[in-house]
């Protein structure tokens, strides 16, 4: 096999394909358990953790990220919707060219992402929209001599480091050394989006969220204290003038026994009022900062409110669906090229060898139809000879083909489909009778053709003679179309010529049809 080289032009080791790379052991720097970062957590340790990852230090960065996703469920919640908004896309391949080669290219890779194995690498990769980056190691076969991948495992961000002299290339941690070691070619997928221009791990989204995670985190602990104090009424005991060091213990104790039991007996002498708090103490604004601070992990999270936040309507969360579609294909476009990049090419190199142009994994976004519309066009375009694929129509209603035989809705076996309708009885558009297709639908819906009438036989001598008709009226255009030298003087004139126009033969037509078509009227309502 030719000498192959990766991405970074580092020569490709056959020997490190098929084993692991990054193995977590306790013993290693590389452990698979480790300390919280979000105990605790104060703004200025939050400063510390957040100025150190843009200096090298990741790892407490990297662990806050991932405790946030685990404490605060909003950002849960609004980080997942974004990753399966993606990882729910139908990968679709796209050969390189229609030469058979590309085209069986293309088939393998079609191969790849069909494997069950490659089920969960989306979501994995995806896991970069919250952290900056995310870092899938590849378990490579031989079997049949071929290397086909047959393991995608996500490996722990926390186990890796930026190199320092650019911060942007990934290396793998080490003991003893900050730089880590480079990582071999063809063996991992690493998914970077450029979320923000700069260093990748300033772009992940859980950098942008740990302030709006810690102001809410700090309101929250505030709001269960208020609760704690107000929401039972403030239980306050009375006592005589008089009363002994021991009467006060016993009020003191029954007191705290109705808070804790919601019982308690006191002498008949002793008096124990609940007093309720005040209206109005302030307990809303817990409330509405949390909110906030919700509303604003969405807007950074989804680029809206409306589809996860309350309080929206449909036609508000319609429209913010749009925003949030330019996201979804903006994630979609950055995950194929790291497919592409770090899965196809790989392949293709160890199989066939390098070429200049590779099969694509393209992950398309279906637009949203408005199926009314489409419906309503169709309806007047089809039977004005518009030519439209059914299979094509069935696919943006999301509708099976229909099996041979079997019962189809809304068209009865004697009755030709639309597209297959009749010619039209007057042989062109007509304008009179508004029928252009010679189909009309029954009461129940079925299509079936109409026979010629008397009607029709009228509309039919009429329109013979529309041009002698309307030739005195438009005479003045014509002249004035060909004498004008601009379109402005044809505007002008337009109103000039009014009262040249003779409409004598057309009103006569008409009046005479109408006459017609009222007396076959009359004579076809005689029983």
């Amino acid at each position: 096999m030719a000498d192959l080289y990766g991405p970074d032009g580092r020569p490709v080791r056959l020997s490190d394909l098929k084993n692991e790379v990054v193995t977590p052991a306790v013993t290693e720097v590389r452990q698979p358990w480790t300390d919280t970062a979000a105990d605790g957590i104060t703004p200025y340790r939050l400063g510390q953790v957040l100025h150190a990852a843009i200096h090298g230090d990741i790892h407490d960065y990297l662990t806050l990220a991932e405790e946030m996703e685990e404490r605060d469920g909003h950002y849960r919640s609004a980080l997942a919707t974004r990753k399966m908004a993606v990882a729910g896309l139908e990968p679709v391949v796209i050969a390189a060219s229609e030469d058979k080669t590309d085209v069986a290219l293309a088939d393998e890779i079609r191969e790849i992402i069909s494997n069950p194995a490659f089920g969960n690498l989306e979501m994995d990769l995806l896991d970069a929209l919250g952290k900056g980056f995310s870092v899938v190691e590849i378990i490579w076969s031989t079997s049949a001599k071929k290397f086909t991948p047959v393991q995608y495992i996500w490996r722990d961000p926390r186990h890796f480091v930026y190199d320092r002299e650019t911060g942007k290339e990934l290396r793998l941690r080490r003991f003893g050394r900050f730089e880590g070691d480079p990582l071999p070619p063809f063996k991992f997928l690493i998914h970077q989006p450029n979320l923000k221009a700069g260093l990748p791990i300033r772009g992940g989204l859980a950098r942008l969220a740990a302030w709006l995670y810690l102001i809410k985190s700090y309101d929250l602990k505030d709001w269960v204290q208020f609760v704690e104090i107000f929401g039972m009424p403030l239980r306050l005991g009375k006592y005589q003038n008089g009363a002994t060091e021991a009467d006060k213990r016993t009020l003191l104790q029954a007191v705290k026994d109705i808070g804790v039991d919601a019982a308690g007996i006191i002498p008949a002498s002793m008096d124990i009022v609940f007093q309720e708090a005040a209206k109005g103490t302030g307990a809303d604004i817990y409330e509405h900062l949390a909110n906030f601070a919700d509303k604003q992990i969405s807007k950074a999270v989804l680029g809206q409110t409306m589809t996860v936040d309350d309080g929206s309507s449909m036609a508000q969360a319609k429209v913010h669906n749009d925003v949030r579609m330019d996201i979804v294909e903006f994630d979609a476009k950055h995950l194929a090229s790291t497919l592409n990049l770090y899965l196809v090419r790989p392949f293709v190199d160890l199989n066939h060898g390098p070429r200049e142009i590779y099969p694509r994994i393209t992950l398309p976004v279906p637009k949203p139809d408005d199926t009314k519309t489409l419906s309503d066009n169709l309806a007047k375009l089809v039977p004005l000879g518009l030519r439209v694929s059914a299979a094509e129509i069935r696919d943006k209603l999301a509708l099976s083909d229909p099996d041979e035989g079997e019962e189809l809705l809304g068209v009865s076996p004697q009755t030709p489909a639309l597209n297959q309708a009749q010619p039209h009885r007057h042989g062109h558009a007509c304008p009179v009778c508004s029928c252009s297709s010679g189909v009309a639908l029954n009461t129940a819906g079925v299509s079936q053709t109409d026979a010629p009438d008397q009607m029709d036989a009228l509309a039919e001598e009429e329109l013979a003679e529309w041009e002698e008709q309307m030739a005195p009226m438009l005479a003045p255009v014509r002249v004035l179309i060909e004498n004008a030298s601009s379109y402005e003087e044809i505007l002008n004139g337009l109103v000039k010529i009014v009262p040249e126009m003779d409409l004598q033969k057309l009103m006569d037509a008409l009046a005479r049809s109408g006459f017609k078509a009222r007396g076959l009227g009359a004579a076809t309502d005689k029983p």
